[in-house]
């Protein structure tokens, strides 16, 4: 099943946007739309708070990475200050989807 996003106005692609493909293209209602879109979000969301990996086949991984203390510096006065333990969510696109990119890749979007 295609998805026709030509018609959308800003180069990012929002919950709104998607929410509205579901309405058009699904038959779903406005509500149903926004609430599976928002439980698809949720779910992903949640995942990666709890540290699970989110693996979404042929698009890609979501995972989490701590990234260990260490010493940072400040741009403005060189002053050095210390950069705390976090976590992040890094992204690796799968192999088909890096092959999409590539092969749409003089085109334009």
């Amino acid at each position: 099943m295609d998805f026709a996003v030509e018609s959308l106005e800003t180069p990012a692609l929002t919950k709104a946007q998607l929410s509205e493909l579901l309405f058009e293209q699904i038959g779903l209602n406005k509500r149903e739309s926004k609430d599976m879109i928002d439980a698809f979000f949720d779910l992903i969301a949640d995942s990666l708070v709890e540290g699970k990996d989110v693996k979404i086949s042929g698009f890609g991984n979501f995972q989490i990475r701590t990234k260990a203390p260490r010493p940072g510096r400040n741009p403005r006065t060189g002053e050095a200050i210390p950069i705390q333990a976090r976590r992040v969510v890094t992204f690796h696109a799968s192999h088909k989807l890096k092959e999409q990119i590539q092969s749409q890749g003089g085109e334009g979007n």
